[in-house]
């Protein structure tokens, strides 16, 4: 099979056409052994997509092998690739149909190999303010839905924080289908730092929906300005919250094509 890997801000991919696809009935075996980081290629997720006139659609599965509604930055990815194929100019735009609905991103340019998107991510769902206890403690997050289940804690962002905190609350009952976690503090009006815990993957240098959620957070609940920047570990996106929903920018870079020769382990 072959494979092409990208990534944005360090939050990497591996994209399969769906016509290679051997056996889709062992897809979270093979996601698993793709994005295995010493035995495979290495990702935080695979996308299988099949292109049309428009864009593209695409299934995610993280790399544990549990599906995925959508990835911000995975969608992203996926049309660095099809620009890229297309060969698209500055103000194409792309329309990627994910299971969290259509998401369209406009190409806005490219420099040193990497292509800039902006995309239209929607509105944010079910936003609320809860209560979860975790460890005995009380702990004050923001629940909301964009495209796919995120929790906030703002506060103190720290890895040590990340690992005792972050990784219980996305295993945590509250949330059935578990939740991505951001840590988040508003560093100024219009700049927001997180950290990540991505369900089915852990921490995450960057994430597209968590860097849309933690703005979310940030604005409703942090005196945030509804056009800012989050600053993760791989780098910096830019959120606005217009009146018609989320936006998010940021680039993709393809970094190889590579070619699977062995079978994916069953499972």
């Amino acid at each position: 099979m072959n494979l092409v890997k990208a990534h944005a801000f360090g939050n990497d991919f591996l994209l399969l056409h769906r016509r290679e696809l051997r056996d889709p009935g062992r897809l979270a075996a093979l996601a698993r052994a793709v994005c295995d980081r010493h035995r495979g290629l290495g990702a935080d997720g695979l996308i299988v997509y099949e292109t049309d006139a428009g864009g593209a659609s695409m299934q995610l599965l993280n790399a544990d092998g549990s599906p995925s509604e959508i990835s911000g930055n995975g969608v992203r990815c996926l049309a660095a690739s099809i620009a890229r194929t297309a060969k698209l100019q500055p103000g194409a735009t792309i329309d990627i149909e994910t299971a969290a609905g259509t998401k369209r991103l406009e190409l806005l340019g490219e420099a040193a190999g990497r292509l800039m998107f902006r995309a239209a991510m929607g509105p944010p769902e079910q936003v609320a303010r809860v209560t979860l206890e975790v460890g005995g403690r009380q702990v004050d997050a923001i629940t909301l839905r964009v495209g796919n289940p995120q929790c906030v804690v703002l506060g103190e962002v720290s890895e040590e924080r990340l690992h005792r905190l972050a990784s219980a609350l996305a295993v945590h009952p509250h949330f059935p289908e578990g939740t991505n976690v951001e840590l988040a503090g508003v560093v100024a009006p219009a700049r927001v730092r997180i950290l990540i815990w991505e369900r089915g993957v852990g921490p995450t240098e960057a994430s597209g929906t968590g860097a849309c959620a933690a703005a979310v957070a940030a604005i409703q609940y942090g005196g945030a300005l509804r056009d800012l920047e989050v600053e993760s570990p791989g780098g910096v996106q830019r959120v606005e919250w217009r009146d018609d929903g989320l936006y998010l920018t940021g680039w993709a870079e393809i970094v190889a094509e590579a070619r699977w020769c062995r079978e994916a382990p069953p499972g």
